[in-house]
C-alpha cells in the first residue's frame, strides 16, 4: 500500500496476453461493460457489507506503466511491442459506478461496474478484485461483530495476524463495518482512524514485579490507562492496578482481560471492583474474539471488546466470493450486446444493470436488478417499485469523484452502513446459518 507505488503490476499474466491477443485481432477497443458481483454470498452470511471502494479508485487512479514496469515486462517477453506502446500511454479513460461503499449487499447485487473499451477494463480485473474481495470480507465480518457487540465499543487489533499491508486495509474496512478504533499507526495516519493500545505480557514481564509494571505504566500514561490484569493472578492484579492508579492521585481507566473464561471473569473482576471503589473503571476484553464469542459476553459486564486474528480473517471467510465479468459489448455493427456466462454452477446476467433496494415500511424487502441499456432507461422501474437507487458515480470518463475516497470518505461509509443494515428485517442480523436477508429479483428490459 505504499503511496507512491504504480498499481499496475497488481494484475494477473492472463490479463496482459488478452489484451495483446484484443489488440491483434481488432476487438480491444470493442465497447464493454464489465460487472463485479457474487453468485453467493459466504456460508453463514446473511448479508455482505461494500468497503474498498476509496481504495479501488486509489488503485485506478494509481493504474501507471512506468519505465521500470514497462522495461521487465519486455523483459519477460509475455507481450508484443505494440502492447507495450499501449500500456505506456494507459489511463482509464472509462465511467465506473457502483454501490456506495458502507451499503450491503446480495447475491447478484452489481457491486461495481465499469465501461470503456475492453482494454482499459480488462486490465483492472485482478486488482479490484483483490481489494473488494478483502476488504468487503472484513467489513461484513466487522459488521457482524459490532451487531453482537449491541453498542459496546468493537476496537480492531489484528495486525500481527495477517500481512502488514492488509492490516492496514483491513483496519478500515473494520470501521466501514463499525469498528471505533485500530491498533495499526499507518491505520491511524492514513485514514485517520483512532488509534488504540497500552501494554502487552511483556511490558509487565519485563520489570521486577507486577507492582512495578503498573506504577511506570501509569506513570507514563496516567491513571486513565488499562492496564493488562491477567500475566499472572488476575484478581491480585486488579487490586493492585487500582492502587497504581490511585498512588498517581486518579482512577484507573480500565482493566483487560486476556485469557481464561472471559464471561465469568467479566463478572468476577466487575464485583472485585466495585467492591474496591473503583466503579467507574472499565473492562475491556480480548482473546482471539469472533462474533460468536462476543455474543457470548453479552450479558457479562464488559465495556469493550478487541478483535484481531478472527477479524482480519473475515471471520472464517477471507474472501468475499466477488467475481469480475464481462456482461455486454459492442457488436460489429456497434450496437451493445449481452454476453453472459453460460457455465451450469457459474452462470452470469448479461446486461448493463442497476440496481435499487425496495423498503416497505421502513424494513428492507427486496433487492431489485434491472437490466437496461443505461441508469434512466432503468430508472422509472425502480421508482414504480419504490426502489432506493444504490448506485452512484465513481468514475466519469476517468475523472474520479474525489468525494467517494477524500477525507470523509471513511466516515460517510460507516455511517452509510449502519443505516443501510438498520433497514434490514430482523432476520437478515441473525449469526445463524439462513438465507439472505432479502430476496433479488432481476428485471429486463425489453
Amino acid at each position: 500500500m505504499p503511496t507512491d507505488a504504480s498499481t499496475a503490476l497488481l494484475t494477473d499474466r492472463y490479463e496482459l496476453t488478452m489484451l495483446d491477443a484484443a489488440l491483434r485481432s481488432g476487438v480491444a477497443d470493442r465497447r464493454s461493460v464489465f460487472e463485479v458481483f457474487g453468485r453467493r454470498l459466504p456460508a453463514r452470511r446473511r448479508y455482505g457489507v461494500v468497503a474498498g471502494t476509496a481504495r479501488v479508485l486509489d488503485a485506478i487512479a494509481d493504474f501507471r506503466f512506468g519505465e521500470a514496469e514497462l522495461a521487465w515486462i519486455a523483459q519477460t517477453g509475455v507481450v508484443g511491442d505494440e502492447t507495450l506502446d499501449y500500456l505506456a500511454a494507459y489511463r482509464f479513460g472509462g465511467d465506473v459506478i457502483g454501490y456506495a461503499e458502507g451499503e450491503c449487499f446480495f447475491p447478484g447485487s452489481p457491486v461495481l461496474t465499469l465501461q470503456g473499451t475492453f482494454a482499459e477494463c480488462v486490465l483492472l480485473e485482478t486488482v479490484i478484485l483483490s481489494v473488494l474481495n478483502h476488504d468487503c470480507a472484513v467489513a461484513s465480518a466487522a459488521s457482524r461483530m459490532t451487531t453482537a457487540a449491541h453498542g459496546r465499543p468493537c476496537l480492531e487489533m489484528g495486525a500481527r495476524r495477517t500481512h502488514e499491508w492488509s492490516a492496514v486495509a483491513a483496519a478500515r474496512a473494520a470501521v466501514v463495518g463499525g469498528f471505533a478504533g485500530t491498533s495499526v499507526m499507518e491505520a491511524g495516519r492514513s485514514y485517520g482512524i483512532p488509534t488504540i493500545g497500552t501494554a502487552a505480557h511483556s511490558f509487565t514481564l519485563v520489570h521486577d514485579d507486577e507492582e512495578a509494571a503498573f506504577a511506570a505504566q501509569v506513570a507514563a500514561l496516567g491513571p486513565g490507562t488499562t492496564l493488562l490484569v491477567d500475566t499472572y493472578d488476575v484478581e491480585r492484579g486488579v487490586e493492585r492496578a487500582v492502587r497504581a492508579a490511585r498512588t498517581a492521585g486518579g482512577e484507573l481507566g480500565a482493566v483487560r482481560l486476556d485469557s481464561g473464561d472471559l464471561v465469568a471473569q467479566a463478572f468476577t473482576v466487575r464485583a472485585q471492583l466495585d467492591a474496591l471503589g473503583a466503579a467507574t473503571t472499565r473492562i475491556t476484553v480480548t482473546s482471539d474474539l469472533d462474533e460468536y464469542a462476543i455474543a457470548a459476553l453479552g450479558a457479562a459486564p464488559v465495556d469493550s471488546y478487541g478483535v484481531g486474528t478472527k477479524l482480519v480473517t473475515g471471520s472464517g471467510h477471507p474472501t468475499a466470493e466477488l467475481v469480475y465479468k464481462l456482461v455486454a459489448r459492442e457488436g460489429a455493427d456497434g450496437k451493445m450486446v449481452d454476453v453472459a456466462k453460460a457455465s451450469a454452477s457459474k452462470k452470469s446476467v448479461g446486461g448493463f444493470k442497476t440496481a435499487g433496494r425496495v423498503v416497505e415500511d421502513g424494513v428492507a424487502a427486496e433487492e431489485l436488478v434491472v437490466a437496461a441499456d443505461s441508469l434512466a432507461d432503468a430508472a422509472p422501474v425502480l421508482t414504480a417499485a419504490g426502489a432506493r437507487p444504490l448506485q452512484v458515480p465513481l468514475v466519469s470518463a476517468g475523472v474520479i469523484a474525489e468525494e467517494h475516497r477524500g477525507p470523509g470518505a471513511l466516515r460517510a461509509a460507516a455511517e452509510r452502513h449502519l443505516a443501510s443494515r438498520a433497514e434490514l428485517p430482523y432476520e437478515g442480523w441473525r449469526l445463524s446459518e439462513g438465507e439472505p436477508a432479502i430476496p433479488t429479483r432481476h428485471v429486463t428490459l425489453t
